[in-house]
């Protein structure tokens, strides 16, 4: 009995555990990425509430287009799985620097983004700096950013 009730338990643990990822930690594997300039008067391409904000996450194909177009003008907008994936931004907030996405670290998870940024005194006018990466999106529920942690819809 008591091996007839495992084999029927192993296909309802299996079915639960597909359904319900447990959260991710540990490095995210980036897929792709991209760097380059973006203009401070295209800001509002970025998703709602996160206009103003150094990290940020593009979850759907409709904003990642506009963006993409303004930042990378005359070249095709690469082909994203938004259903799988997600785009992680960093930006730059106070001054001009270069500025690239290093790694991914998940935290039961939630994302931090860590950017590497060159050192300037230069002021923020017509452009910032930005850099895009491709992650898949299973085990991440949030992106932490400044102070406060975002959930991902």
């Amino acid at each position: 009995m008591k091996n007839r009730l495992s084999l029927l338990l192993v296909p309802f643990l299996i079915g639960m555990s597909a359904c319900n990822t447990p959260p991710l930690t540990g490095p995210a594997e980036i897929l792709q990425s991209w760097h380059g300039d973006f203009p401070v008067a295209q800001l509002n391409l970025l998703p709602d509430g996160q206009q103003e904000k150094g990290i940020g996450f593009i979850g759907d194909a409709p904003t990642f287009e506009g963006v993409w177009k303004v930042f990378e003008p005359g070249e095709d907008v690469p082909e994203i799985d938004f259903k799988s994936n997600l785009v992680f931004f960093a930006r730059n907030t106070q001054f001009y620097n270069r500025i690239r996405i290093g790694q991914i670290n998940v935290t039961e998870g939630v994302a931090e983004v860590l950017a590497m940024e060159t050192m300037s005194a230069m002021p923020i006018e017509e452009k910032v700096a930005m850099s895009m990466a491709v992650v898949a999106r299973q085990g991440i529920i949030a992106l932490h950013s400044g102070d406060e942690t975002i959930p991902l819809k």
